[in-house]
């Protein structure tokens, strides 16, 4: 089922600026902020619909904790439905997981309180989910305050109504929403990345494509109507986008502060206008006052200043009006170049290099893959060391092939200024790639990979150097650095005492250093 939203004819016909969206979308180069994709709708209608090549409008991309925003509507159906209520607790619906410790605040946990991000318990971020029943390590979880007292982010309260949702319905949530939310809104059977028992991350982990974002968007706005259909229950559209717990002192004087929903944030444009949100700026943003829905997805990290960006220029492009410029017209995300082609091809060709493993890197679970690091340190199943590589050049491109773990991928990469794209699997899920290569000199060759289901780059420099050794140089876009500044606000959170945050923050900036140093190898005979 399609389902598409209806297309106008152009911005202006229903009253959005391409002025403004075309100053917002080249102002933020200048800013460096790499967007993705862009679609404005007003009056029901797509105005306009942007995208940065590679990404496009057919290929789903992890949405990060817009996710919750989709949980929460599993929640509205399964309370329509009579399974459960905002007053259900938590332990009514997994006796079998009773806590190793009695807490008499288990009584007061209700769904209200995860969906407000209010439950009072704190899970340890260090845990290693791949080893982990998620369920009762929720359980055995700290308590830091009395449920309902306050808000106070935390992933694992959704993935916790991810599994209320599947211990209630006995179908996994997409299962469920498959025929209450997916196809009456035309959004293809949707990947969603799941604990070792099969049960949905729910806060995360939800790959979608820019115009599924915008459905759900558009359809809380309709009070859950979309094509003249009542998909979602009108009182859940409402409860849900309403504002159900202050979050004052949370990042104060942001968009972050501004009033928590059910998994819906508030925005301080407008007191009825309401986002899902996700980590490195991916935004599906209701704007009842003009009639409007903006869905942005990007790669970057100052989430804050990225929402403060966009709100300069929307709602002031449904307000301005302009008579010459009425296109927005797609890019590329980044200018590609074609070096000059080294005579250390015909050294290479063909052979195996076998690098030495990080010891500590694979204990941690840090192991270092072809996945840029935005993406590996998010995966439950954390894909396997870079192990052995192989290149084989042609007129106009080359493959290489390498092993991670159990895996073993192959993909093309341009050597002509142009992408190639390729299919892989690495920590059990399926990616598109697009691919490039370039001689940096003679002995020193340039990959750059972009999973396009994923915000992120890789880089990995070869560097062959003589007796047969070579060197690789891994880094990433957004850069650990970059990943740790992006989580600051939430170890502020979990670390209260100012003392022990410094400590932690110092001790995890050099983090990045480590988890991606240089890694060496040498050509072997595959055979011995």
């Amino acid at each position: 089922m399609n389902n598409a939203i209806l297309r106008a004819e152009n911005p202006k016909a229903v009253g959005v600026s391409a002025k403004v969206v075309n100053e917002f979308l080249s102002d933020a180069k200048q800013v460096g902020y790499e967007f993705h994709s862009l679609m404005v709708i007003r009056h029901g209608k797509v105005a306009v619909e942007w995208y940065n090549e590679p990404y496009n409008k057919e290929t789903p991309q992890s949405v990060y904790s817009v996710s919750k925003s989709f949980t929460s509507t599993a929640i509205g159906f399964a309370i329509s439905e009579g399974l459960i209520s905002l007053d259900t607790k938590l332990v009514d619906i997994f006796p079998d997981y009773p806590p190793k410790k009695a807490d008499a605040r288990f009584d007061k946990l209700t769904v209200r309180n995860l969906l407000r991000m209010s439950s009072g318990k704190q899970p340890s971020f260090l845990s290693d989910k791949s080893k982990i029943d998620w369920i009762e390590d929720y359980m055995n979880s700290p308590w830091v305050f009395e449920p309902g007292e306050k808000f106070l982010y935390i992933n694992e309260n959704i993935f916790m109504l991810s599994a209320i949702i599947n211990r209630v319905t006995g179908m996994s949530m997409r299962e469920y929403l498959r025929p209450r939310l997916f196809e009456p809104l035309g959004i293809d059977f949707p990947f969603w990345e799941t604990d070792r028992n099969g049960i949905e991350a729910g806060g995360w982990g939800l790959y979608l494509k820019t115009e599924d974002i915008a459905k759900l968007i558009l359809c809380y706005q309709q009070k859950g109507m979309y094509n003249g259909v009542q998909v979602i229950p009108e009182e859940w559209t409402v409860e849900a986008t309403k504002k159900q717990i202050g979050n004052e002192y949370n990042r104060p004087g942001t968009d972050a502060s501004f009033g928590y929903g059910y998994c819906f944030w508030k925005n301080s444009i407008d007191e009825d206008s309401f986002r899902a949100d996700g980590m490195f700026s991916q935004f599906g943003i209701g704007i009842p006052q003009y009639d409007a829905t903006v869905v942005l997805t990007s790669a970057v990290t100052d989430e804050t200043g990225c929402l403060e960006y966009l709100f300069k220029y929307f709602p002031r492009a449904f307000e301005e009006t302009d008579e010459e410029i009425n296109s927005v017209e797609n890019t590329r995300v980044e200018p590609l170049f074609e070096s000059d082609r080294s005579k250390t091809e015909e050294l290479i060709r063909n052979r195996y290099i076998k690098f030495r493993k990080k010891l500590i890197l694979n204990l941690t679970g840090f192991q270092v893959s072809v996945l840029p690091m935005a993406v590996t340190y998010m995966l439950t199943d954390k894909p396997g060391n870079i192990d052995m590589v192989k290149f084989d050049f042609g007129d106009k491109e080359c493959t290489m092939e390498w092993t991670e773990g159990t895996e073993t991928n192959t993909i093309v990469l341009g050597l002509d200024g142009r992408y190639r794209y390729s299919k892989i699997t690495l920590g059990k899920i399926d990616f598109t790639v697009c691919a490039n290569a370039i001689w940096l000199d003679d002995e020193s060759f340039l990959v750059t990979i972009r999973p396009i289901q994923t915000i992120a780059k890789r880089s990995l420099i070869f560097e062959f150097r003589p007796k047969d050794k070579v060197v690789m140089i891994p880094s990433s876009s957004p850069s650990g650095g970059e990943i740790l500044n992006n989580l600051i606000g939430f170890f502020e959170q979990m670390i209260p005492n100012k003392i022990v945050l410094s400590i932690f923050l110092k001790a995890m900036s050099f983090g990045p250093k480590i988890l991606e140093p240089k890694h060496y190898g040498k050509f072997i005979d595959k055979h011995k």
